[in-house]
């Protein structure tokens, strides 16, 4: 139930309740109501009329407004897409300058890299008449007051040098400068280039040869030449015509010639170390050959000695005996005497007596093998013992020098290669040797024991054919 049914009942019940009432008010209220409905209806009206009035002109403003709204949208678009074009515009240009910085980087890169190479390449000879404009494009790009085409320039320089420099050498070029002759005096006259190959005259003729650059040397130096190359190079050079010798090595056959060392530089590579390797091993060769000939003139008894002693116990001329023993001579006739004296001993008493004369012979024939067998194994711990002490001045080289100095460094290496070689060259042919005369002593010891069994057992033998008969 709404309210409109509520309030109809309420009424309904007022006016069953006061029918008097409502009889003489309802009129009133009609009338009352019907008033206030025409007056809202006017007013309604009303509005509806100012409404109408006033639209047409809202109208026409909103769309004045819409239409400035699409136009500056439009606008808004237009100016994005200038924006977006011009960034796209600048990171060309931004890319478009980083190429063109990148390849003006390597340009400079390459062109310090050509003039350090030509700088390098040229001969020493030649350094002076190259070095203004070798400098000039070396410092140029550290030159703040230069613009970076006046650098440039100064760079391409470089390049038109070594151009000119190519053009002079076609056929030869030949200009005045000092040298070093091969006693370190420096001498004026003039230099011939023919290809690599770099001649120098003296003005006087007296130094000819060919050049090279030495590490601390600040002058080209002049090459020490075999005697049966004569002076056709101081001709040529100074005239323009003659006989120039021409080296297929580019003058490393010179070098190889000039770094071949003799013994006794070999014996100052190795140092210290060396000289006591080299001292060791000349002791050993010396005790080696005083042993090959202690145990070669080591004399034993021979099979027909034997029997003849053996024949004269039998015969019982004893003092025959002892002079056949006598006549073997050394050792081992010493051990025969014993075993002619003590004849008639027991068998275990003569082989004491025999045995004796062995056991003397024994360290005679071993003396010395053990200091060969200690020469050629400490032969190469010195070698190694060199190695590790030039390996140790190499670093300390390093350390003061560096790596760019190789010369510097060579005395170092060569001091460590020169002692293991010369530790191994002491120590094979010792080791040999004593191998050697080892097996010599002990073939020498085994005659000599071969010699006392087959007296014992012939002076046995005899002695039971005796107790037989």
């Amino acid at each position: 139930m709404n309210w409109i049914q509520s309030f109809t009942l309420t009424l309904t019940l007022a006016g069953a309740m006061a029918a008097p009432l409502a009889a003489q008010n309802f009129q009133q209220v009609a009338e009352s109501s019907n008033q206030k409905l025409e007056d809202a209806l006017k007013e309604l009206a009303d509005v509806r009329n100012d409404i109408a009035e006033k639209k047409i002109p809202l109208s026409k403003s909103v769309s004045e407004l819409e239409s400035k709204v699409l136009e500056l949208r439009r606008e808004r678009n237009r100016l994005l897409k200038i924006k977006d074009a011009g960034t796209i515009d600048l990171s060309a240009l931004e890319r478009q300058v980083g190429q063109m910085k990148d390849q003006a980087d390597f340009v400079n890169n390459r062109l310090n890299e050509f003039i350090n190479e030509f700088e390098g390449r040229i001969n020493i000879s030649e350094l002076a008449g190259y070095e203004e404009a070798i400098q000039a494009g070396k410092l140029a790009p550290k030159n703040e007051n230069l613009s970076a085409e006046e650098k440039r320039t100064l760079q391409v320089g470089v390049i038109e040098t070594a151009l000119g420099r190519i053009q002079n050498l076609i056929g030869g070029h030949s200009y005045e400068g000092s040298a070093l002759n091969p006693s370190g005096v420096l001498v004026d006259g003039k230099f011939a280039i023919m290809g690599p190959t770099v001649y120098f005259s003296s003005d006087d003729g007296a130094t000819f040869g060919l050049i090279e650059a030495q590490l601390n040397a600040a002058d080209p130096v002049v090459l020490d030449l075999p005697d049966d190359i004569d002076g056709g190079i101081s001709q040529a050079v100074t005239s323009g015509n003659g006989m120039l010798p021409f080296d297929s090595t580019l003058g490393k056959a010179l070098k190889v010639a000039k770094e071949k060392k003799s013994l006794k530089g070999y014996i100052d590579d190795g140092g210290e170390v060396g000289l006591v390797i080299i001292g060791l091993g000349i002791l050993g060769f010396l005790l080696a050959i005083y042993k090959s000939i202690q145990i070669l003139s080591f004399k034993v008894a021979m099979p027909r000695h034997i029997d003849g002693i053996l024949e004269s116990i039998d015969k019982g001329n004893e003092k025959e005996a002892q002079e056949r023993a006598h006549a073997i001579g050394g050792i081992a006739g010493e051990m025969f005497e014993a075993g002619v004296v003590n004849a008639q001993e027991k068998r275990g008493i003569l082989e004491e007596m025999l045995f004796e004369r062995i056991l003397k012979a024994r360290p005679y024939l071993e003396s010395f093998l053990p200091f060969l067998s200690i020469t050629a194994a400490a032969a190469p711990l010195l070698g190694l013992l060199g190695t590790v002490i030039g390996m140790i001045k190499t670093f300390q080289l390093i350390t003061i020098f560096g790596t760019g100095d190789a010369k510097s460094l060579s005395s170092g290496i060569s001091e460590a290669l020169v002692t293991t070689a010369l530790g191994l060259i002491v120590a094979i042919p010792v080791l040999i040797l004593h191998g050697m005369l080892s097996r010599m002593a002990k073939r020498k010891l085994g005659l000599l024991e071969q010699g006392a069994v087959a007296f014992v057992n012939g002076v046995m033998a005899r002695r039971h054919d005796k107790k037989d008969s």
